[in-house]
C-alpha cells in the first residue's frame, strides 16, 4: 500500500492558486492527446508487425512446398526509430516496448541526450545521437522532436530516405504538405487531432500510458471514431494508415488481388455477434473502394497497387474517403478491429461515441 497516494499536499494542484485553477483542464487534455497519440502509433506498429509475419509466413510456406525444410531466418521484423528522448519520446518507446510489444533490439532511439536514456539502455535499446544512421536502419520513424529542431533533422536524413521509409510525425506545428517539402518524401503519416470545447476529463491522472491503455473506458476513447474525452482524431489518418499498408505491399511487388486479401486480414478480420456466424453480411473492401473505377477496369491481375503519395492521401477526397464516410458499418468493424489489437472486445451497445466532424482536412 502507497500511503503517500492520497496525500492532497503532494497532488498537483496542491499549490495552484484559487484563481489560476480555471487552467488545469489542460493537464488533462495534454494527458488525453498523449495517450490517444501513443494508442494510435501501437496499433499502427501492431498491424505492420502481422503484416510482415504474414509475409514471413508465406515465405516459410513457399519454401516447404519446394522441399527446403531448414528454417527460414525471419528478416521481416519490423525496426522502429524514434528521433527525440524528450517526455512524448520516452512514453512512446515504454509504449511500444509492452504493448505492440517491440523487442528491444528493434527499437533504437536518436536522441541529443543519450546519456539520459539509462532506462532503455538497461532494456537493450540503443540510443545515441545519430540521425542519419537511424534512418539507414529503420522502416518507421517516428518524429517526436520540437518543430524548431524539425529543419535541421530533415536536412540530416532527407537523402537517406529510401522510399519505402515511413515516417510518422507527432510534431502538429508542421502540416504535412511543409513535411513533404522539408524531407522530399511521400511516405509520410501525421495524425491531426482536434480538442472540443466541452469534454468530460477520463484520461485519469496517476496511471502511466501503457497502464492507461489497458484500462477498457480509456482505450475506447481512443477508437479512431471516438469523440469521448473531449479530443477527436482526423479520419484521414486511417485512411493513411491503410494506404501505407498497401505502399508495404507494393514495395515488395505483391500482386493487388493478395493485397486485398491482406487488407481484408488486417482490418476487417473481427466481428461482432451481429455479424452471424459466416459474416457475409460483413463490409469487405474491394479495388473499387481503393482506386478509381478507371484505374480499376485496366489493372492486370498480377500488377501490385499503385504507388500512393501518403500526403496526398491525407489531403485530398479518395475513394476511400467516399466509401468510409457512407459506411456505419465499416466503422463499426474498423472499430472492432482496433479494440480487439489491444484484447478488448466490443458490442453494437458499447461503441464508443462517433465523432460528427467531417473526414477531410
Amino acid at each position: 500500500m502507497d500511503i503517500l497516494e492520497d496525500l492532497e499536499s503532494l497532488q498537483f494542484e496542491y499549490g495552484i492558486q484559487k484563481e489560476d485553477r480555471s487552467w488545469l483542464y489542460l493537464q488533462g487534455r495534454s494527458r488525453g492527446l498523449m495517450i490517444k497519440s501513443c494508442a494510435h502509433a501501437t496499433f499502427f506498429c501492431k498491424l505492420l508487425c502481422n503484416l510482415r509475419e504474414s509475409f514471413h509466413e508465406e515465405q516459410t510456406s513457399s519454401r516447404l512446398s519446394t522441399g527446403v525444410v531448414a528454417g527460414v531466418p525471419n528478416d521481416d521484423e519490423l525496426k522502429v526509430g524514434i528521433i527525440g528522448g524528450g517526455h512524448l519520446g520516452k512514453q512512446l518507446a515504454r509504449v511500444l516496448l509492452q504493448l505492440v510489444p517491440i523487442p528491444a533490439e528493434n527499437l533504437r532511439i536518436s536522441t541529443r541526450r543519450p546519456e539520459a536514456l539509462g532506462e532503455f539502455q538497461n532494456l537493450g535499446i540503443q540510443c545515441f545521437y545519430h540521425n542519419p544512421h537511424l534512418v539507414d536502419w529503420a522502416n518507421v520513424i517516428f518524429l517526436c522532436c520540437l518543430p524548431s529542431q524539425l529543419p535541421n533533422i530533415c536536412l540530416e536524413i532527407q537523402t537517406r530516405l529510401e522510399k519505402d521509409c515511413i515516417v510518422y510525425s507527432f510534431i502538429a506545428a508542421i502540416p504535412i504538405a511543409r513535411l513533404k517539402l522539408l524531407l522530399n518524401h511521400t511516405n509520410i503519416l501525421r495524425p491531426q487531432y482536434q480538442c472540443v470545447e466541452e469534454w468530460v476529463n477520463i484520461w485519469g491522472a496517476n496511471k502511466d500510458i501503457t497502464a492507461a491503455l489497458q484500462d477498457p473506458v480509456i482505450l475506447q476513447a481512443t477508437c479512431p471514431f471516438s469523440s469521448a474525452g473531449g479530443i477527436t482524431l482526423n479520419f484521414k489518418w486511417l485512411e493513411g494508415v491503410l494506404y501505407t499498408v498497401l505502399n508495404v505491399c507494393t514495395a515488395r511487388d505483391v500482386p493487388h488481388l493478395r493485397a486485398l486479401q491482406l487488407l481484408n486480414q488486417l482490418f476487417l478480420s473481427v466481428h461482432s455477434a451481429a455479424c452471424g456466424k459466416d459474416g457475409a453480411s460483413c463490409p469487405t473492401l474491394e479495388l473499387r473502394d481503393l482506386v478509381s473505377q478507371v484505374y480499376s477496369k485496366n489493372l492486370p491481375q498480377r500488377r501490385p497497387f499503385p504507388w500512393f503519395d501518403l500526403t496526398a492521401v491525407q489531403l485530398k477526397e479518395t475513394p476511400f474517403s467516399q466509401h468510409l464516410s457512407a459506411s456505419p458499418a465499416l466503422q463499426d468493424h474498423l472499430t472492432y478491429q482496433y479494440c480487439n489489437s489491444f484484447g478488448i472486445s466490443l458490442t453494437k451497445e458499447q461503441q464508443p461515441a462517433v465523432s460528427t466532424g467531417s473526414p477531410s482536412q
